[in-house]
């Protein structure tokens, strides 16, 4: 339950504030540290393939990895667009549009100091593909493969080039690799010849197992020390490849703090120099006390992904609709959130490429819920049960257990029952790509998992496309509608840009007339920080380049 009291609050803040300073990082004076509290209830995985979300990319990720394709997180105004990564440049076949050809960067090493080459690219794509690789690691397959799902193959060509093939002509594919991290193959070799184990995957699991403790990637950051569930320590890579990006401070400490008003303590008694998602209710006290925030719409949408498998409440496009006209969002920003969020009108807002022309105008208007829901068959006295599978904090979950309490009371106006089942955020996650249909929804009939759509994938494809079901990808309601699939096709066929667009509009204005979705917000990445932070570019973004901060 939300705190709705502030002295409460402010009680509860004081009283976290106080706890033992011998549980956070000392460091010395003559070095320069940045300490973050993350929402996460534990670390990222640091293996090379991190979980927990995008939030796991942010943190474990794009610091200590690199990838072939990356995003440009420069600026705070214009939109974050793919650039070159550990390749420099990258052609589709004419010929045979499966196929594509990506030239690497020169005089790139990892952490270890062995160079990154061909032979480490075709090794990073089997260890979540190639099932009889001695790195295949299953444990990174699910949140890799779902993201990439067309990705079949690497082959080296020289030193420097590698051909890449898909399952089908794939158009994303350059936007979907900016998931693949690449992680030292020596470095993994050394910890495989030292391992024991029954037989080669036994090895291979210790291998991993060793590699997530003492990490080799190529990124601008270098693991130094790691307790599970407590903190990760990271130091700059000063031979970092691109020079413009070697981080400006010596150390960068990450502590996970699952619950908003335990990170906000932290802050405001100095344990922590930034959060992400402060307390929404502490904000005038953080701006009154010189903390800075920062916020910036985000390519983001916070929803309720419905159950279409048989016998699912929200089959009927009536009740759909209703559950999206009953949400005050302004109510909501004004209100719970303090103006920390962007109402949903869709996975895009008017002004997007992809926004096309939807005709079901998705806003505030409880008459007409109340009727769509009369038409349904319900009413005062016969209420329309439904459960959403949600989490406690989570990668940009936001405020998940006040906003969802805020949804069961909105809907109940509308009449709905609406019932909670919250678990751990990673939990959630890993349900996320089991399905409506597995055990784990517990009964669920939506689940509340914030989306990415920075991609026309991400965004839209692993949603709608009846193929895209669990185990492939993220379609945990099963989805199958055949425009869906058809206008998947058509724009993951389509390589010029400007008929891509088009489709992907098209695509998304038939998912809003669908009512696919219960459409609630989208983010602003809210963090909170101590003057002494400097430097900081709050982009468009799910992540942020932590090189640019200073410590003043």
């Amino acid at each position: 339950m939300r705190i709705k009291n502030n002295k409460t609050r402010a009680a509860l803040i004081a009283l976290l504030a106080l706890g033992s300073a011998a549980a956070w990082p000392r460091v010395a004076s003559s070095e320069t540290v940045l300490r973050i509290g993350m929402t996460a209830a534990d670390i990222p995985r640091t293996l090379g393939q991190p979980d927990q979300g995008f939030e796991g990319n942010r943190f474990t990720g794009l610091t200590m990895y690199d990838a072939l394709t990356g995003w440009d997180l420069s600026s705070a105004e214009k939109a974050s667009t793919v650039i070159p990564g550990l390749a420099t440049e990258w052609k589709v076949d004419d010929a045979d549009k499966t196929k594509w050809v990506f030239k690497l960067r020169p005089g790139v090493t990892f952490h270890d100091g062995t160079p990154f080459n061909a032979d480490a690219v075709v090794w990073n794509v089997e260890k979540v593909l190639k099932q009889d690789a001695p790195q295949f690691d299953a444990s990174q397959v699910g949140v890799t493969a779902s993201r990439m799902p067309t990705l079949a193959s690497a082959k080296k060509i020289d030193d420097m080039t590698v051909e890449l093939t898909t399952k089908e002509p794939d158009s994303f594919l350059p936007i979907n690799l900016t998931n693949l991290f690449m992680a030292s193959p020596t470095k993994w070799q050394h910890f495989y010849d030292k391992a024991e184990g029954a037989d080669a995957k036994a090895k291979s699991q210790a291998a991993w197992t060793a590699f997530a403790k003492d990490a080799a990637g190529t990124g601008p950051w270098k693991m130094a020390s790691f307790t599970p569930r407590e903190r990760l320590e990271l130091v700059k890579n000063a031979n970092y490849w691109d020079k413009a990006r070697v981080p400006k401070v010596d150390k960068m400490v990450l502590l996970p703090m699952p619950e908003a008003n335990a990170r906000t303590a932290a802050l405001l008694s100095g344990q922590v120099d930034w959060v992400e998602a402060p307390a929404p209710d502490a904000l005038p006290e953080l701006k009154q006390r010189g903390f800075k925030l920062y916020a910036n719409e985000q390519p983001h949408v916070w929803p309720w992904q419905f159950s279409r498998v048989e016998g699912s409440p929200w089959n009927d496009i009536r009740v759909r609709k209703a559950a999206n006209l009953c949400v005050d969002r302004e109510g909501l920003k004004d209100g719970l959130l303090a103006g920390l969020m962007v109402p949903a009108t869709g996975t895009f807002e008017p002004g997007h490429p992809w926004r096309g022309k939807p005709t079901f105008e998705i806003k505030y208007d409880k008459a007409a819920a109340q009727k769509l829901m009369q038409e349904a068959g319900f009413g005062p006295n016969k209420k329309l049960v439904v459960k959403t599978q949600t989490s406690a904090s989570g990668s940009g979950q936001m405020q998940p257990l006040p906003m969802n309490e805020y949804l069961q009371q909105a809907l109940a106006e509308c009449y709905f029952d609406v019932k909670l089942d919250v678990i751990e955020w990673n939990t959630l996650f890993t349900n996320w790509r089991r399905g409506a249909k597995d055990p784990s929804a517990n009964g669920s009939n939506a689940t509340n998992v914030t989306y990415a759509a920075m991609d026309p994938f991400f965004a839209l494809v692993r949603f709608l496309q009846s193929g895209m079901a669990p185990p492939v990808s993220n379609n945990w309601g099963f989805i199958n509608e055949p425009k869906f699939d058809e206008l998947v096709k058509k724009a993951r066929q389509t390589f010029d840009p400007a008929a891509r667009d088009a489709a992907l509009a098209e695509l998304h204005a038939a998912s809003v007339d669908d009512a696919a979705f219960l459409y609630v917000a989208h983010d602003v990445g809210p963090r909170a920080m101590s003057p002494k932070v400097t430097g900081v570019v709050q982009p468009k973004s799910w992540f942020i380049d932590f090189s640019l901060v200073s410590m003043n």
